[in-house]
């Protein structure tokens, strides 16, 4: 936030120079104006030709002024939106998600490892066989090995890496209340409205075919036999939540957590907070399903499900020979 500000104050001190080029400039603002012009990359000059009497043209010192202050407040944003990268002594050595690609649980802690930085490998877990996990007393997944070390439970691996990492940073009570809310109440919205219809239950278990650990015959199976299941799950689910129309339950959802960012950027203010990663990790299996559209769409929930993507940027997963 500091960046930004310096940022828009030496774009606005730039401009009130730049100003004064108009007039009787001094020796100083000259040579700031000299500056500018040789920063500046020049363009082609076409040939001179009469100027149209309302023409106005921009003296080659604001220019300049202007071009400088743009791009030092480009590298001023790109700074605010860098990854919390923990300080060297604090990373993990060696980090292992046990994973389902679609699984919300583990999309949040993907979402924090990769908003650290924190690289990682995954595991890909057969859910039919669950043989990877064979070793573990915990039959679910996330799973989480850090330096040897088993974690188990999204919010419970979330809350020791973020002692680990952050160990002086203090508990806040509002991003506490909306973890809880996301763990107890979106999550439970998700699935009823991914699998709403048949044909979007397919759209869903065709998702969780190609990027789950299937066999070719596993993967046909699990598309149409999961799709049907699924199906008729989630018709028990809406009645054991009390859900009676499943879209208007999500957009509630994606508009309660506008509410409560208050105009902010997020709810951590000017960055993320552990609750902000937890909505954008559970809503991302989904985004691009219909279910998700059909959210971004009807709500206000975008703008930030876009600064979300930029503030988490590209994966930490570290890639094996195979490209797994």
């Amino acid at each position: 936030m500091r960046s930004l500000r310096a940022a828009q104050t030496l774009v606005s001190r730039s401009l009130l120079s730049a100003r004064h080029l108009n007039g009787a400039a001094s020796p100083a603002t000259a040579a700031a104006a000299a500056g500018a012009r040789w920063c500046a990359t020049p363009a082609p000059v076409p040939p001179p030709r009469s100027p149209l009497p309302s023409s106005r043209v921009m003296p080659a010192g604001v220019a300049g002024a202007v071009s400088f202050s743009l791009t030092f407040a480009t590298v001023a944003v790109a700074e605010a939106k860098a990854k919390e990268r923990p300080q060297p002594d604090l990373l993990p050595q060696n980090v292992v998600l046990y994973q389902y690609q679609a699984c919300p649980f583990c999309n949040k802690v993907r979402a924090f490892l990769d908003y650290h930085d924190i690289p990682y490998k995954v595991v890909e877990v057969n859910p039919l066989s669950k043989k990877e996990i064979k070793w573990s007393d915990y039959k679910k997944v996330p799973i989480l090995t850090v330096d040897g070390e088993e974690l188990v439970d999204s919010s419970d691996i979330i809350n020791i890496l973020q002692r680990r990492i952050n160990p002086d940073e203090p508990t806040n009570d509002e991003e506490a209340k909306w973890r809880r809310w996301v763990d107890e109440h979106l999550v439970h919205v998700l699935s009823p409205n991914i699998y709403r219809t048949t044909s979007e239950a397919l759209e869903s278990f065709d998702y969780i075919a190609k990027h789950g650990n299937f066999s070719f015959t596993e993967r046909f199976a699990v598309k149409y036999a999961g799709a049907v299941a699924m199906y008729m799950v989630s018709k028990k689910l809406k009645k054991k939540y009390n859900i009676t129309d499943e879209r208007a339950s999500l957009y509630d959802a994606a508009n309660t957590w506008i509410e409560a960012l208050n105009g902010r950027d997020f709810l951590g203010g000017s960055k993320p907070n552990l609750a902000d990663l937890a909505v954008f990790g559970v809503l991302r299996p989904i985004r691009y399903l219909r279910a998700g559209k059909d959210m971004v769409e009807n709500t206000e929930i975008g703008d930030w499900y876009q600064r979300m993507e930029v503030a988490v940027g590209e994966p930490s997963r570290i890639q094996d020979a195979e490209g797994n």
